[in-house]
């Protein structure tokens, strides 16, 4: 029997964003992506919804208005300064700045524009205003277990760090007689 994405099966899939009128991809995930279904919100919950009783090998489209998940663009949050205002270090096209405005509430900002004299940045999301598909493939669907319940994904166990350090201990004492 195909188990079917419910509340706490655990799920992996990846995804495409397409422009709903060019299908040009706007952003994709190439490394499938977990979560435990009805738990967390990686996904947006029309998504989320969706992918209810679907299975493993589905291929969904799903139309998106994204002034639903993001809101209309804020032509408010587009600034333009002159290029020596602005340092270096973020001085790249696509580069993410974290602001603060006066009352400490943090947002990002996404470097858009840059030439010789100014710099511009764009405190919407870059999908604010667009009518998108969200494509995507369901790889795997299962029983979660009551620790990716607990933690909303994938838990894997990591290794006793002494047990690494005591596999290691006869190659770190080979490469320290070599110097």
């Amino acid at each position: 029997m195909t188990e079917t994405i419910q509340d706490n099966k655990y799920v992996e899939l990846t995804y495409e964003v397409l422009d709903k009128k060019t299908e040009q991809v706007l952003t994709l995930v190439e490394f499938p992506i977990g979560y435990v279904h009805g738990v967390n919100e990686t996904l947006a919950p029309q998504v989320a919804d969706e992918l209810e009783g679907k299975s493993m090998g589905e291929i969904l489209k799903i139309p998106i208005d994204c002034n639903q998940l993001y809101g209309p663009r804020d032509e408010s949050l587009v600034f333009t300064d002159h290029i020596d205002n602005v340092p270096e270090e973020y001085r790249e096209i696509g580069m993410t700045i974290l602001m603060e405005n006066e009352n400490g509430d943090p947002k990002e900002f996404i470097v858009t524009r840059m030439d010789d004299e100014s710099l511009t940045v764009d405190g919407n999301n870059p999908l604010s205003g667009r009518e998108v598909i969200f494509k995507l493939e369901i790889l795997m669907v299962r029983d979660a277990s009551n620790e990716e319940i607990e933690a909303g994904g994938k838990v894997d166990a990591d290794p006793d760090i002494e047990d690494v350090l005591k596999q290691d201990e006869g190659l770190w004492s080979q490469a320290v007689k070599k110097f």
